[in-house]
């Protein structure tokens, strides 16, 4: 089983290889792009197959939601300088109400996570998704 576990991995980051090694001007498959963010996250928190299992769908769905309320959030900013005192404010408050779902998203996310994984994998996590996209700019700039 452990054989196993190491092959599916190697052939991950294999995937994950090809994918960050194309060159700028070539669109990412998606599918790929995935296959290797997977990889780079199961590896760097050392997620056991049964973990995975369970861990990614609940990983996929907090996602999700985040991503929404982060391009809400982006979208409060846009033409800050053609609207009024009075939209401002509002804008101000209605950051505040997402800032705050994003913590009970990200709450409920841990309560959920916390059964497969333990408290040190979860902590990892914020870091490890940071460094996958840090190393795709990377490479694709042409980095190490």
């Amino acid at each position: 089983m452990k054989k196993h576990t190491i092959y599916l991995l190697f052939f991950f980051l294999i995937m994950g290889g090809n994918v960050l090694a194309q060159r700028p001007g070539q669109q990412i498959d998606p599918e790929r792009l995935q296959a290797a963010r997977i990889a780079f996250i199961t590896t760097r928190i050392d997620l056991k197959p049964e973990q995975a299992e369970k861990f990614w769908p609940i990983f996929n769905e907090y996602n999700e939601k985040r991503e929404g309320l982060m391009k809400q959030l982006v979208a409060l900013n846009r033409n800050v300088n053609e609207i009024s005192e009075e939209e401002a404010k509002s804008r101000i408050q209605q950051r505040f109400q997402l800032e705050e779902k994003l913590i009970n998203e990200e709450k409920a996310f841990v309560n959920n996570v916390s059964k497969i994984l333990n408290y040190k994998q979860i902590l990892m996590l914020n870091n490890i998704a940071r460094d996958f996209t840090r190393q795709l700019y990377q490479r694709q700039r042409g980095g190490n």
